[in-house]
């Protein structure tokens, strides 16, 4: 059984209410987006890793930059309602599933609770065509780990 806390609920409508234009969802992904998307998620984890705020925060959308106004909030948030995000001890990159909703990647968390959750990446192209984190939702399994 899989929970959502108030936040994370939150960051979902955000990615809902500010989804990618049609034609960033309809272009196949190729091996170097999917690198790519890779690459900005594994980044920002390092920067929670390493408490670099404002490096974190920069792998986000500019809408989502707006929303959370400053790095602070930001860093506030993931600390308190992304604990496995912010410190997770082991991290597996799962599916990366593209549909008309847009771009999701799977990642397998072990927080510091001891238990595994499941965070869903919703990217999105930006200008240029580079990839930015546009939501994060956070599922914790009931599952510990051994």
């Amino acid at each position: 059984m899989r929970r959502l806390g108030p936040s994370l609920l939150i960051l979902w409508l955000v990615f809902a209410a500010g989804s990618a234009p049609a034609q960033d969802r309809a272009a196949p992904l190729g091996a170097a987006d999917k690198t790519a998307i890779h690459d900005v998620i594994a980044h920002q984890l390092d920067a929670f890793q390493k408490d670099d705020g404002a490096t974190a925060f920069s792998y986000a959308t500019p809408d989502l930059r707006e929303r959370f106004g400053t790095v602070a909030n930001f860093m506030d948030m993931v600390k308190h309602d992304y604990a496995p995000v912010y410190r997770p001890s082991q991290v597996t990159f799962g599916r990366l599933e593209q549909s008309d909703d847009g771009t999701v990647q799977h990642v397998m968390l072990l927080g510091p609770d001891g238990n595994l959750h499941e965070a869903l990446y919703f990217m999105e192209r930006a200008a240029g065509g580079t990839w930015l984190i546009g939501g994060c939702l956070l599922m914790q399994s009931d599952l510990k780990s051994s």
